[in-house]
């Protein structure tokens, strides 16, 4: 405890600016942990209220309700999707995909970047300041044996282990911040899956609705909408 105190107190100009980025790492991973949570949907609640919503009220009333949610695949996603509904279900499809493409994503790396930088300059400045620290020992303890003074000397081989007292913050705020940025991408990974399954139920939603209300309850079959994707030239091509 006397060894931290000593660095925290005479080696205060290095310890500074190492306290200073663990607690600027601290807010961004608050700050990004509280982005996923806000962009978060529980997709098993909202979409049988987006299904009544449909029905009743229909597209506009669906578009409407997304607005107000505050989760990125239904304000985002699900609006951009229904928004280009009466061109089809390829057009669907590619709104979503310029939406996911332009604001999703980037809403969703947003701080990972700096969170990254932030943890590699972390161990870098430690390590910077414990070498400048420990030049300055050595070039003490040189003084020192010059004189004669050996328990100058002494002292200096303590003020050794106090240099490394940088290197081990530094380490202290990577770490954290390393382990956060793998966690972080692997969300968004299951963040887009879950993204891409929501798009296809809602495109098939919105063809089941186009065709019959009632059969907005059928879900699952994600490929009712297949003969709106095949233009009819396509067709046209394969008989010749």
């Amino acid at each position: 405890m006397n060894a931290v105190k000593g660095f925290f107190l005479d080696e205060w100009y290095f310890a500074l600016p190492l306290v200073v980025m663990s607690l600027v790492a601290g807010a961004l991973v608050i700050w990004r942990v509280l982005l996923n949570k806000t962009a978060s949907t529980d997709l098993d609640d909202f979409l049988p209220v987006f299904q009544q919503a449909l029905r009743k009220n229909g597209v506009k009333g669906a578009v409407a309700l997304c607005k107000e949610e505050p989760g990125l695949i239904p304000s985002k996603l699900f609006v951009a999707g229904l928004e280009a509904a009466d061109q089809g279900a390829a057009a669907m499809r590619r709104s979503v995909a310029a939406e996911t493409e332009l604001v999703v994503l980037p809403r969703l790396h947003f701080l990972l970047a700096p969170i990254l930088a932030l943890a590699k300059i972390a161990t870098m400045v430690g390590l910077f300041f414990t070498v400048i620290s420990m030049i300055n020992t050595f070039d003490a303890i040189g003084q020192q044996t010059k004189a004669g003074n050996v328990k100058g000397v002494a002292g200096g081989a303590d003020k050794i282990g106090l240099a490394l007292f940088a290197t081990a913050l530094g380490l202290f705020t990577a770490i954290p911040l390393v382990f956060s940025h793998v966690l972080f991408k692997d969300w968004i990974a299951r963040f887009e899956v879950k993204a891409k399954a929501a798009t296809g139920k809602l495109v098939t939603l919105v063809t089941n609705y186009k065709k019959d209300p009632k059969l907005l309850d059928k879900v699952d079959d994600l490929d009712a909408d297949e003969e709106d994707d095949r233009p009819a030239k396509a067709k046209g091509a394969r008989r010749g």
